[in-house]
């Protein structure tokens, strides 16, 4: 029997460009996620766009002006529209570069799109036209203390500031948050929550364990194979972490979802399914998600299934009359 072609060689050789939008609050963890594509996928297939680089305004002149990054005022959300139009057509565009250690913007530089392109940032989902041209996307929402946390110890440990500049300019910023990013959950393909761990809340700090939920419209993960499963002679014979699972039903911004929320450290073979799953579809084996030890995070085996997601998103857009679904079995 001929072998099917990996993902990888079909995108690869795919004329269209998969967009993928990845919508959050500054230093909310979408990083973690858009790394996690770029590990899957491979970095000769995907280029990213930090929103950063649409603002109109430098550091100083937004001071000037009172005004922070957050307010779509602040960003050239209009050339952003023109620019991911031409980009999606596997255009090259010249935009500008902010530069983050200075807070100058830089450029105009060229820029071209990999096959797929991943536009991160505060405001991927905030216009009708931005929406419209996005095959994916995915809110990353943790909640206001995680948030808090990551930020404060940040900026005081790698940035220098005092508690106090640190906890100013979260108040100052809080306002814009509600106004012009979280509405944009709403929009979203893909809601993922962080939360403190039941099992304690230091965990997240100091071993990167928090508890993680992925939502997704019901029925839009289907793959043979892509199972979870769970040993129930080692789980009892093993001093494995603590960790749970729980799926629930419920309606979020008006449509159904299915959520699936991990917890704590599960054994590495609870995911292996799904991991397999992906290694069959990429081609890439370990898909180099999850660490070489016996336990994994939460926010590993949120990054598995995303992956599956958009895999099948991919998919579908390729061949809609095709059934929705990524096929994990072994032939």
């Amino acid at each position: 029997m001929k072998e099917s072609p990996h993902f990888h060689d079909l995108i690869a050789a795919s004329p269209s460009v998969f967009t993928l939008g990845v919508a959050g609050d500054s230093g909310s963890g979408k990083t973690t996620f858009t790394q996690a594509i770029r590990t899957i996928f491979g970095e000769d297939l995907v280029s990213t766009i930090t929103l950063d680089d649409y603002h109109l305004y430098d550091r100083e002149e937004r001071k000037r002006r009172d005004i922070t990054p957050l307010d779509p005022a602040a960003n050239d959300l209009r050339g952003l529209e023109e620019d991911l139009s031409l980009l999606k057509q596997g255009k090259t565009v010249l935009k500008t570069v902010y530069n983050h250690d200075r807070g100058t913007i830089q450029g105009p530089v060229p820029f071209t799109p990999s096959r797929i392109l991943i536009l991160e940032g505060l405001h991927p989902l905030y216009t009708p036209r931005l929406r419209e041209l996005l095959d994916f996307s995915l809110y990353v929402d943790p909640a206001t203390e995680v948030k808090r946390e990551w930020k404060i110890k940040r900026d005081m440990q790698k940035r220098g500031y005092d508690r106090g500049e640190v906890e100013k300019e979260i108040a100052r910023r809080a306002e814009d948050y509600d106004a012009f990013i979280a509405p944009q959950k709403s929009y979203a393909d893909a809601l993922v929550e962080i939360g403190f761990s039941r099992f304690g809340r230091d965990l997240g700090w100091l071993r990167d364990v928090y508890r993680v939920s992925l939502s997704l419209a019901r029925n839009e993960l289907a793959g043979d194979d892509a199972d979870l499963r769970i040993d129930l002679g080692r789980l009892f014979s093993l001093p494995d972490g603590n960790f749970l699972f729980e799926y629930r039903k419920r309606e979020l911004f008006g449509r159904k979802v299915a959520t699936l929320t991990f917890d704590g450290e599960p054994g590495k073979e609870v995911i292996s399914g799904l991991e397999g799953c992906v290694a069959r579809q990429t081609g890439v084996y370990p898909p180099g998600l999850v660490h070489p030890d016996d336990t994994v995070n939460a926010t590993a085996c949120i990054r598995i299934i995303l992956a599956i997601r958009i895999i099948s998103r991919w998919l579908e857009i390729r061949d809609p009359d095709r059934p929705f679904r990524v096929s994990c079995g072994e032939d």
